[in-house]
């Protein structure tokens, strides 16, 4: 892969993280910080609390994406980004800015997805 070609999706991965962290800081000062005082019967509490199960599974998606974020730019350091993990040919850069934290061509993801659902 190009250095400019990798370059764009280094500051696009670089971009996503801080984007994800500053999410993450405002929700804890936001969206965690009920207190029970604060909700004055029982529907309200199971409301809020439905709404902090939906907030914690939406950090934990961030989360992973924040891993996957550091495995693609670690990629990029061994030189390795951009290139398939199974058939080792290079993924299509149109699928890497659709989802640059891809390490399956299209072919393969294919594959990956057909096998899940057989054996699933």
């Amino acid at each position: 892969m190009e250095a400019k070609t990798q370059a764009k999706f280094r500051k696009i991965l670089l971009d996503e993280k801080q984007r994800l962290l500053s999410n993450s800081r405002s929700a804890i000062q936001t969206e965690l910080s009920l207190s029970q005082d604060d909700l004055p019967d029982e529907t309200d509490l199971a409301a809020s609390e439905v709404n902090q199960n939906l907030v914690f599974k939406l950090r934990d998606r961030e989360r992973q994406l924040l891993i996957k974020i550091d495995q693609a730019l670690a990629r990029m350091d061994e030189g390795t980004f951009g290139t398939c993990e199974s058939c080792e040919e290079a993924i299509e850069v149109r699928r890497l800015e659709a989802r640059p934290v891809s390490t399956l061509c299209v072919a393969c993801k294919e594959k990956q997805e057909h096998q899940e659902k057989v054996y699933a």
